[in-house]
């Protein structure tokens, strides 16, 4: 029976480490996402988001808020409405998990992106979209340009006019 009590303690002081390495990484991260050092609480969560079955409920929603709020913050707007949506759910589900500031910023962050995706699509708020809305917009204006100042007038042929010699005054 003692033996029984001294597996039992070993294996529970093992896992023990393991769940405040998880606190800890969240609070890592937290305090990186505060210091807006938005990378590196990325890389911290990313590493993290395996093992947040084994968070508690409020840490779990403090995890999704993380992530959601560093994903928005970075420009990863498709991801942070992902998270920031779970920790809706989870703040929905078991009101108090988050701080009353942190429900606040997650709603308007929320809110916005999804008025965008309301108004242009879930398009409206992927990176691509707007590289290449910018893209195509620098295109757009480049052809307006070339089309009025740039471009020579083309002859009959299509081809463009040939150069008009100017008169010498030796051809005279």
């Amino acid at each position: 029976m003692r033996v029984l009590a001294v597996c039992l303690a070993a294996v529970s002081l093992g896992l023990l480490p393991a769940c405040t390495t998880f606190q800890e990484d969240l609070n890592r991260s937290e305090r990186a996402f505060e210091q807006n050092e938005h990378e590196r609480a990325l890389a911290i969560l990313r590493q993290l988001e395996s093992d947040q079955g084994s968070l508690s409920v409020s840490d779990r929603a403090r995890y999704c808020y993380l992530r959601g709020m560093t994903d928005y913050r970075i420009g990863y707007r498709v991801d942070s409405r992902h998270w920031l949506s779970l920790a809706s759910a989870i703040e929905g589900a078991t009101p108090g998990s988050l701080p009353t500031d942190s429900v606040k910023r997650m709603n308007d962050a929320l809110k916005e992106m999804n008025e965008s995706v309301y108004s242009g699509g879930i398009e409206a708020l992927s990176n691509d979209a707007t590289k290449a809305k910018s893209h195509d917009d620098d295109e757009n204006a480049g052809d307006s340009k070339d089309s009025s100042e740039t471009k020579p007038d083309k002859g009959d042929d299509g081809a463009p006019p040939k150069k008009k010699k100017k008169p010498s005054s030796d051809d005279n």
